[in-house]
């Protein structure tokens, strides 16, 4: 096996795909999406630069979290693209940092200094995690916080407020997700995986939940109910059977299904914010998603 340091050729796209998680991006334009729409109902022409900013800081992450575990993964995933030797760890960094100007970049251009009041500190906390605290207990929350945060950089400043319900409910999945994440090697305790099917299905019943509470339409309550429902379908059925027998297999499953198993959620908070197109295009795209994520994986 090649060291992390002594890979000295370009590394193939595909293996760059693998580097960043590249079908796992296909979670994040939903979180604009649901921020969007809750935020003013209508989503704008920016929220395209938006999305692209948020993937670009999403696969920024994916390249910093190999640069920094890769003394860790030689050993627990020796399979990946850095201990293998397909991606230098120089190359993973200079990944990273290149997203990252890119994706903050793309803020700027696309709301300036406002979105770049988002855009900052999700990048800080993305980079806090990968480098220091994912062995914490602030790991999860500090994930959680990330991706609530990219919620509310979907939202027109003015109606970040609305967007609030909904980045918390994305940013509570995220915990589970982080949490259950510390334990795909060696498999978690049994308390674990029962402990975040419960959060879920809390999720769950508070996202078909919102439209009631806002007085929303009878089309916004059941898009938000079948979106819920196709959340709790996917994600909480991987959580059960990790319940059921907590393998590091099972644990892995349940986070590979978690992360993509957003975009059902995601698709409750826009349709019960209002927004039954784009809810539906998020419905369509998570079974391609899924797909795509059977052949890189997202974890």
């Amino acid at each position: 096996m090649h060291g992390p340091n002594d890979y000295h050729k370009s590394p193939r796209l595909a293996d760059l795909a693998q580097l960043i998680r590249l079908p796992a991006a296909l979670s994040v334009p939903g979180d604009i999406l649901a921020g969007a729409v809750a935020g003013t109902g209508t989503p704008r022409p920016r929220i395209i630069g938006t999305m692209a900013s948020s993937i670009a800081l999403y696969w920024a992450g994916m390249a910093l979290n190999d640069y920094a575990d890769a003394t860790v993964d030689a050993v627990e995933r020796p399979e990946r693209p850095i201990p293998s030797g397909r991606v230098a760890r120089r190359t993973a960094l200079a990944t990273a940092c290149g997203l990252t100007a890119a994706g903050l970049g793309l803020a700027a251009l696309t709301g300036g200094r406002r979105a770049l009041g988002v855009a900052l500190p999700l990048t800080g906390l993305v980079w806090a995690y990968d480098l220091g605290l994912k062995s914490t207990p602030a790991g999860p929350a500090a994930m959680a916080g990330a991706r609530a945060l990219n919620v509310l950089a979907g939202a027109e400043p003015g109606g970040r407020t609305s967007a609030l319900p909904a980045a918390l409910l994305v940013g509570a999945h995220t915990y589970t997700v982080t949490a259950l994440s510390r334990h795909e090697i060696s498999g978690a305790p049994r308390a674990l995986p029962a402990t975040t099917l419960a959060g879920s299905t809390a999720t769950a019943l508070a996202a078909a939940a919102l439209p009631g509470v806002r007085r929303r339409s009878r089309a916004a309550r059941i898009g938000a109910a079948a979106g819920a429902l196709g959340y709790l379908a996917t994600y909480g059925t991987a959580q059960a059977r990790a319940a059921r027998e907590p393998s590091g297999a099972n644990v892995r499953t349940a986070v590979g299904t978690g992360i993509m198993s957003l975009m059902p959620l995601q698709a409750s908070l826009t349709a019960g914010a209002g927004g039954a197109l784009p809810a539906g295009v998020l419905a369509l795209a998570h079974p391609l998603a899924r797909r795509l994520a059977r052949k890189v994986s997202p974890t």
